[in-house]
């Protein structure tokens, strides 16, 4: 649920949760007026689709995105079989996300990852054409398809694909061709409005509409004891941050240590280093009425939807708790 001065409120599922935490997640999403239950799936963690068509069945009214799903890892056909499958299953209410991945974890698998951009480009293409019922003949840069087409008639040729993007090129890209973009964890808002801005136009330069679709995944802890909730928030952003240094792709590490104010990661990052949680949350914390007031700042950025990553033992508590307070 929305207001004129904040986004879409969406869930985030992760590969740490079973099907079943999944499931628990998304009906209390829906029951507080989530607009989305969004699976994100990364190598080697568990797959999205268990979880998603778990949730497809246990809800009735919440979308349920896959953001994202990488073409090394599924070629564009198997995906587009894959989601015209689950949009059946979900009753239309199906949202696919396709991005290039965690370079430094599909390299493990001995994937060529060397051209991102137009690993997605061609996956997107491919995908689209498919699911609008189409014989598909197309040679790209990073994927092909010869003469294929769906042995069945997808139920909607209009899914919407949106495209995770970072960099410069990404954020292009999901402008030329994309219905929407999926930005990552822990990305400042300065950040956010830089990418929307460049979304659009890259859209105007090529004369299409601009994307409706500006989603942002953050963690997200929220409790009746506001100080409580950014602590939990703190502990959880330092583990995510050290993995991030590790693991992202250097757009994401750019788009988190060079927006807002840089001394500001620099000192959560020494901070890390003594053993010590970020002063900073990088995240959605506090009372119902204070994550509420944080949504608004990432309105005021462009985002449409803003999925939230409940951290702590009892998330459906996190997820109520807004519900009632947005109600």
């Amino acid at each position: 649920m929305s207001s004129p001065t904040r986004p879409a409120l969406a869930l985030r599922c992760h590969g740490g949760l079973t099907s079943q935490q999944c499931v628990e997640q998304a009906v209390a999403a829906e029951h507080a007026g989530f607009s989305t239950v969004w699976f994100a799936e990364n190598p080697f963690g568990r797959g999205a689709w268990p979880g998603a068509a778990a949730c497809a069945v246990a809800t009735r009214h919440v979308r349920i995105g896959l953001g994202v799903l990488n073409p090394h890892q599924r070629h564009p056909t198997l995906m587009a079989m894959e989601i015209a499958a689950f949009d059946e299953l979900s009753e239309g209410r199906a949202v696919l996300g396709i991005g290039a991945g965690i370079p430094s974890r599909i390299k493990k698998t001995h994937a060529p990852v060397d051209r991102p951009i137009a690993a997605v480009r061609d996956a997107v293409t491919i995908t689209r054409a498919l699911l609008r019922g189409e014989t598909v003949t197309y040679t790209g840069k990073a994927f092909s398809a010869d003469g294929v087409r769906l042995d069945f008639t997808p139920r909607r040729g209009n899914l919407p694909i949106l495209t995770a993007a970072m960099g410069e090129q990404a954020l292009r890209l999901c402008g030329e061709i994309a219905d929407g973009v999926i930005i990552s964890n822990l990305v400042p808002t300065a950040f956010t409005r830089r990418a929307v801005a460049i979304i659009h136009e890259a859209a105007t330069r090529m004369n299409r509409r601009t994307p409706r679709e500006i989603v942002q995944y953050v963690p997200g802890a929220v409790r009746d004891d506001g100080a409580e909730a950014r602590r939990i928030a703190k502990r959880s952003v330092a583990a995510m941050l050290t993995a991030y240094a590790q693991t992202a792709s250097a757009a994401t590490r750019a788009a988190i240590s060079e927006y807002g104010r840089p001394e500001d990661f620099a000192r959560a990052m020494s901070r890390l280093a003594r053993g010590e949680a970020p002063e900073d949350v990088y995240a959605i914390a506090g009372t119902p009425e204070q994550c509420l007031a944080q949504a608004e700042l990432y309105a005021e950025a462009g985002v449409t939807e803003l999925a939230l990553a409940p951290i702590g033992e009892r998330p459906a508590d996190d997820i109520a708790r807004l519900g009632l307070a947005i109600k």
